[in-house]
């Protein structure tokens, strides 16, 4: 659970073909994204032009092309109270149109029914404006919404829409009132908005400049609709680098170092657009170690991403993912063990209740999640790690659902899957067995050196030096007056040959080198 002291410190790393984004808490690596800076990723929040092409009557959905090779799918339910508008708008605009003038002369009309069919909405073929709000995964398209909506800070605008709702958070009545009235005297016609908690207190002239803001973006859109009516883009969100800033900004966020001139701009003007005050938390890196580095990024996205996961005292998780599935096993490893087995369990466990809602936002885990937890017999200790696991997971933007400990020790979490799981594979292949995990027989490895040996002075060689690991140096130099396995070669093959041992060799690996220090076996 957050402790009031928390900082949040934002690490943009900006490399050729991708944008890492680190959110640490109090220095701990707590989520991490990926932007792609090279062609486009399919992501929550873009804006396309697609075209229908299969109704599902059965589903009451149909599949969009996008431009993905994975076709997306809309639900009736997802088409939004106005549809009809937006589908006016797309069929009326064109090159010759006053766009601003269409717009705003189209009546809302009527909502749609909930108990409407989508084969009286949609047809095969036609174009129609869709909005993502899950990311492809696996062998699915992305899932789509027709109901648009631009996300900022303070306000979410709603094109073809006409209700003004403020947060049920913000509990001021004249607060309240002061929002709404001053959100609805400057959205133009055919607009709505949703005022978030953010807004709470801050003054007319940033809810102003970002509401407007969120208008041109719409508005600058409509040149590409009216210019063609094929497959396309319309506009994307931020980068994730300012959505990341949109969604966690307040006032414990302390700092955002980025290592890019041109990102560092971008997100220095973001800010001072949202939240003007906290423009100075933005701060450009340009050390020569690089930024992940420098902020002990990259060793903790080593220690967190593997199979096995530590936690404290020598206890430890296993993670196991299926497409549908995740299973988190705790395992009270080599901890050392108190007299009382039930306080033990219950301490074990409350650790690793927080290194799993680590996990679930630093990996994205999404659908179900199934954690098998060290059994506790008091009922007391099952409700208070239940409970835990609640506050743990608050802070957690992703819905969720965390039910109680099963009879068995289990208990299941569901979380919102909107993108796939973040998979960073930490293993190295080994250089001895090359990642088919079998070596080869210690019996006949001096047969495989021998056999190196006679092939490299049939070539001509005469002096070499074999590089071995301390205990296969041991076994091929043992043995008295000519018996080792050294004597024997130099004797066999009259060549002169020294063996260097080497403790960063594993237990059979071998290497041979003339006297230059040139590998000769590679």
């Amino acid at each position: 659970m957050e402790s009031e002291k928390s900082e949040k410190d934002l690490i943009v790393d900006v490399a050729s073909t991708e944008v890492r984004i680190a959110l640490m808490e109090n220095h701990r690596l707590i989520e991490l994204n990926k932007e792609s800076s090279k062609g486009h990723a399919y992501s929550v929040g873009d804006v396309y032009l697609g075209k229908v092409k299969k109704i599902m009557p059965a589903l009451n959905a149909a599949f969009v092309d996008i431009g993905d090779e994975k076709e997306a799918f809309v639900h009736y339910l997802d088409l939004g109270l106005y549809f009809d508008a937006f589908d006016e708008f797309v069929k009326k605009s064109n090159k010759n149109t006053d766009t601003k003038a269409l717009y705003s002369g189209i009546k809302l009309g009527e909502a749609l029914p909930k108990e409407g069919k989508i084969g009286d909405i949609l047809k095969v073929g036609q174009m129609i404006i869709v909005q993502i709000v899950k990311e492809p995964i696996s062998t699915k398209g992305s899932r789509l919404t027709a109901e648009i909506s631009l996300a900022g800070r303070n306000i979410v605008l709603l094109p073809f829409a006409e209700k003004v709702s403020v947060s049920q958070r913000i509990a001021s009545k004249e607060e309240r009132r002061r929002l709404e009235s001053l959100v609805r005297s400057i959205l133009p016609v055919n607009y709505g908005a949703i005022i978030r908690t953010a807004a709470e207190g801050k003054n007319a002239a940033v809810l102003v400049g970002e509401l407007k803001a969120s208008i041109e973006k719409w508005e600058n859109s409509w040149k590409k609709l009216a210019s063609s009516k094929g497959i396309q883009m319309l506009f994307t969100e931020y980068s994730k680098t300012t959505t990341i800033l949109r969604d966690l900004l307040n006032d414990s966020f302390t700092n955002v170092y980025v290592n890019d001139e041109k990102i560092y701009e971008e997100t220095r003007k973001y800010i001072s657009l949202i939240s003007p005050d906290q423009e100075k938390i933005v701060k450009y890196y340009d050390g020569k170690e690089p930024i992940f580095d420098h902020f002990e990024v990259s060793r903790q996205i080593k220690s967190s991403f593997g199979k096995v996961v530590t936690i404290k005292q020598g206890a430890y998780l296993v993670i196991e993912s299926t497409e549908a599935l995740h299973v988190i096993d705790v395992n009270s490893g080599i901890r050392a063990k108190t007299e009382d087995q039930e306080e033990n369990a219950y301490e074990v466990n409350r650790h690793a209740a927080e290194e799993i809602a680590r996990q679930l936002r630093l990996r994205d885990m999404g659908g179900i999640v199934i954690v098998d937890f060290i059994d506790m017999e008091s009922n007391e200790h099952k409700n208070g790690l239940h409970k835990y696991m609640q506050e743990l997971m608050e802070s957690d933007r992703a819905k969720h659902n965390v039910l109680p400990l099963t009879k068995f020790g289990l208990m299941q979490l569901t979380r919102q899957r909107i993108r796939p799981a973040t998979e960073i594979n930490t293993a190295e292949t080994c250089p001895v067995c090359h990642g088919t995990g079998k070596i080869t027989s210690s019996a006949v490895i001096d047969e495989q050196i021998e056999r190196k040996l006679s092939y490299l002075t049939e070539k001509g060689g005469q002096s070499f030096v074999v590089k071995v690991s301390p205990i296969l140096g041991a076994y091929l130099t043992r043995g008295f007056l000519g018996s080792s396995f050294v004597a024997k070669w130099k004797k066999k093959f009259h060549c002169k040959l020294k063996v260097e041992e080497s403790s960063d060799f594993s237990v059979l690996q071998n290497e041979i080198y003339d006297e230059k220090g040139t590998r000769l076996d590679a």
